[in-house]
């Protein structure tokens, strides 16, 4: 699809044919897609850190994230994929402020130098580190053994997101995801970069939404709903996220 703007005659034209209002919500909408869509290409999202650790996540992301955890007041987070560890950093920064919470963070390999800078974080005492693969019985049993029975629980998948992995990952903790509270499934966008630079050549399917979507056909209890917008006086604007089909909420 070819698209050219004109900012003299403030149009955006779509194949030549269509043009549009460049201001308009349908135009916003296009310019918001490829503006995700190439910062994905060009690694956007490894520009931030949080409280000192790589997080590498949307800023859009985690503003509507914490909003989420704000309103359902989880009790544990529990995070497939550890990475630098800023998201963990991010989430225990939350509940510090809240007063209250437990993350903890799965991954198949916590790297060393990684596991020093959160270990040597002030805001370990909120987290826990479970090294193994996610989806094996014994690394769920570990993560199952942290949680007390009464506690609220939120489950966020961003480990390895190919279909496969993910489909295991929903069936080994959307169970442990209390009612009211939000199961993410991370990096759908997949879906729509496929082709790009950067990418796989079967990430049209081999992804995270096809997996949510088999999931939801299996799964009454659960239903997409995005994070909440409390507070939205813009004219529409669209998500310009990474998780797109990726909020779930147990109902």
């Amino acid at each position: 699809m070819k698209y050219t703007i004109d900012t003299e005659a403030r149009k955006l034209t779509i194949d030549n044919s269509n043009a549009l209002d460049l201001f308009s919500r349908e135009a916003f909408d296009i310019l918001a897609r490829l503006w995700t869509d190439v910062g994905w290409v060009r690694k956007y999202s490894y520009a931030f850190t949080w409280m000192g650790r790589p997080i590498i996540q949307l800023p859009e992301d985690m503003v509507r994230t914490q909003e989420a955890i704000w309103q359902t007041r989880p009790d544990v987070i529990v995070e497939t994929g550890v990475a630098h560890g800023g998201s963990l950093i991010f989430y225990a920064a939350l509940f510090e402020a809240m007063g209250h919470g437990q993350v903890i963070g799965v991954d198949v390999e916590i790297r060393p130098h990684n596991l020093a800078a959160i270990t040597a974080h002030p805001l370990h005492k909120r987290i826990n580190l479970i090294e193994g693969d996610s989806t094996s019985p014994e690394t769920v049993q570990r993560v199952v053994q942290l949680i007390k029975p009464d506690s609220r629980v939120m489950v966020i998948l961003d480990s390895n997101h190919l279909k496969h992995h993910v489909a295991r990952e929903l069936a080994a903790y959307g169970d442990l995801v209390s009612s009211g509270c939000y199961l993410l499934v991370q990096d759908g966008i997949m879906e729509y970069v496929a082709g790009m630079p950067r990418t796989g050549d079967d990430w049209s399917w081999n992804n995270p939404k096809t997996a949510v979507a088999e999931f939801l056909r299996t799964r009454s209890d659960f239903q997409l709903v995005p994070p909440p917008r409390p507070f939205d006086e813009s004219l529409e604007i669209p998500n310009c996220t990474h998780h797109p089909g990726g909020w779930l909420r147990r109902i």
